[in-house]
């Protein structure tokens, strides 16, 4: 009979919309199975994002889903002893005209296939992608979700040229504080806003060239605003546009029907465009960006996955700056 090899993870357990850290659950579970062309990654680090949230509030997932293993980052070493980082979406390219993220079958791991907040985690063999030397595990780790979805709004999806000014809405956030790094190390003018005065002056110490209370009047309007706060900015990001500008939105973590303002956007034939996560081939040019410029994630804290509740509760609490990053 084979030996059943058990690993810790920390895993989904129950939905609840009010409370979600309280359908957190630390326990032992089966090492993955590997189905054909799949691979396993032994996890050195593994970063925490909104995503897993969510999924604690049932958003994005079937409760008949349940347990499953959060978590959607990983850098680590393959079975073949390579240090690897894991890109998260699981979906065929072809389906989506060449672009994973097109797939209208795509899926994140926690999502229909169990995460990476465990010892191990099975992926399909083409979602590794080469961990650069030059990076440690714990700053790869940050990379597949907030900074591949904020490279793929900077350089895919905002069709901008160097000098450009753009503004970041809600600086402290791993995609806003992906962005305001990218932004500046790549020749734009980055803008950030804040309610939180601390927040505001370490998005300076990232790159930014100014940062603004949430809602202030700017000095002149910006080319693109990057959006992943939702209701609570909308109504200053349209009015923030130059015309002809455009907003790029990734997210919605303060809600996601704000008033849409048709009027200005007609009339000054701005452009709304969606942008969710990124390609392979983009986290792969993502890392090569990393090595080249020394440009490294902002992190928050690091801790080990056997305490990932607290790393839950500050993101709850929204008291990050950066990413918060788990070490099994």
């Amino acid at each position: 009979m084979a030996t059943v090899r058990i690993m810790f993870a920390v895993t989904a357990a129950r939905i609840d919309a009010d409370n979600p850290l309280d359908g957190l659950e630390f326990a032992e579970r089966p090492e993955p199975t590997v189905p054909e062309g799949w691979t396993t990654v032994t996890v050195k680090a593994t970063a925490l994002n909104h995503h897993d949230v969510w999924t604690l509030r049932g958003v994005g997932i079937r409760e008949d889903r349940l347990p499953i293993i959060l978590g959607c980052d990983a850098a680590g070493v393959d079975e073949d002893g390579n240090e690897v980082i894991v890109h998260s979406v699981i979906g065929d390219p072809e389906r989506g005209g060449g672009d994973e993220t097109l797939d209208p079958k795509r899926s994140l791991l926690s999502e229909s296939y169990d995460g990476t907040f465990a010892q191990k985690v099975a992926v399909p063999r083409r979602n590794l992608v080469p961990k650069p030397a030059s990076l440690s595990f714990e700053e790869a780790a940050c990379l597949p979700t907030a900074w591949l979805t904020a490279y793929r709004m900077l350089f895919d999806k905002a069709q901008l040229q160097p000098g450009s000014t753009i503004l970041v809405q809600g600086a402290g956030g791993g995609v806003a504080t992906a962005v305001i790094a990218l932004g500046a190390a790549a020749g734009y003018r980055v803008w950030a806003t804040s309610r939180s005065a601390d927040k505001r002056e370490r998005a300076l110490e990232l790159g930014a060239d100014q940062a603004f209370e949430s809602g202030a009047r700017l000095p002149e309007r910006v080319d693109a605003v990057m959006e992943t706060v939702g209701e609570a900015t909308w109504s200053h990001s349209l009015k923030s546009l130059r015309p002809g500008g455009r907003i790029v939105v990734s997210g919605a973590t303060s809600g996601q029907v704000p008033p849409a303002d048709q009027n200005r956007v007609f009339f000054l034939q701005l452009s709304v465009v969606g942008s969710t996560m990124g390609t392979r081939d983009q986290l792969v040019r993502l890392a090569r960006f990393l090595d080249v410029t020394g440009v490294r994630p902002r992190i928050d804290r690091v801790l080990p996955l056997n305490q990932a509740r607290d790393g839950f509760a500050a993101m709850a609490a929204g008291e990050v700056f950066g990413k918060i990053v788990f070490t099994p």
